[in-house]
């Protein structure tokens, strides 16, 4: 953010910091782009301006962590950040993900050829305007693979100067192990959120080890949200939706939880952001966690 920028603006800065890899700031309330692209995560924006004016609007408001993908697409979203905010300010960092090919909306199919992986993080580069990935993530491991080719050719990466931390997506605890016997793992980025929580043993895990949990789908709140439910009451007692109350409870659940919200309107986007100055009590916390 620049200075000229008032504390009101700053609506993420109250979800505190975390440090990726122990020396990457990063304001805990980030954003995830991949609701910008067409329908389907495949084409351009319906509206390239107005997706434009969201990623400058978060930088407004306090957002400095930003996770997107070359497959978010593809190659879309990557340009759109370039875009809207190249040159980035000093505190902006851009997380991007290789390991997932795109053959028409909505399909996915993971590819982690090291030669693959290499063109990818050389064409995010070269799409982002960065001469260094500050995060880059195989977005999925691969099976047909092994692992330590994967994230052998992303640590090659790191050691030319071209990434500076390395991530994993989806992924076990058993496969995070794995990959650490190759490279450092600063962060996971898993489904997790209130109404899903399969993969909080690995979310413990990595808050005992200090590595960033990224949680995608972080909005996910089913049944909870029903006017009757445990999210709504909640949420009408802080004066809030029932997504600030589940991205508020994530925040609170570990001090390596990282959301990423999406979204294609500067509304929603400011009242995403504003569940950083929510804070829930022990009690508040602990209802919410046991309704599920």
């Amino acid at each position: 953010m620049t200075t000229a920028q008032t504390t009101s603006q700053n609506l993420a800065a109250p979800s505190g910091t975390f440090e990726l890899g122990g020396d990457l700031p990063v304001v805990r309330l980030g954003y995830g782009t991949m609701q910008l692209p067409g329908e389907g995560v495949w084409g351009q924006p319906k509206d390239t301006d107005n997706a434009l004016a969201v990623l400058r609007r978060a930088v407004e408001i306090g957002v400095t962590f930003f996770d997107t993908a070359d497959s978010y697409g593809p190659e879309v979203a990557e340009d759109l950040l370039r875009e809207a905010l190249h040159p980035y300010a000093d505190d902006v960092v851009i997380a991007t993900k290789a390991g997932l090919t795109r053959q028409g909306p909505g399909r996915w199919t993971p590819v982690g050829r090291p030669a693959y992986l290499r063109q990818q993080a050389e064409l995010s580069l070269r799409r982002l305007g960065l001469e260094r990935i500050d995060l880059f993530q195989l977005h999925r491991i691969d099976p047909a693979v092994p692992v330590e080719d994967q994230v052998g050719e992303l640590k090659a990466l790191q050691d030319e100067g071209k990434v500076r931390h390395i991530g994993l997506s989806e992924v076990s605890i058993e496969q995070l192990q794995e990959a650490q016997k190759t490279a450092t793992i600063v962060s996971v980025q898993n489904l997790f959120n209130l109404a899903n929580r399969d993969a909080e043993p690995l979310l413990d895990h990595c808050t005992a080890e200090g590595i960033g949990f990224i949680p995608w789908f972080p909005l996910a709140t089913g049944e909870l949200s029903k006017e009757d439910g445990p999210l709504a009451e909640a949420a009408k007692r802080h004066d809030a939706t029932p997504s600030q109350l589940a991205l508020a409870w994530l925040l609170k659940r570990s001090p390596v939880m990282l959301p990423i919200p999406g979204t294609s309107s500067i509304d929603h986007l400011e009242s995403n952001t504003a569940a950083a100055g929510i804070e829930l009590t022990d009690d508040e916390f602990e209802a919410l966690t046991a309704a599920v």
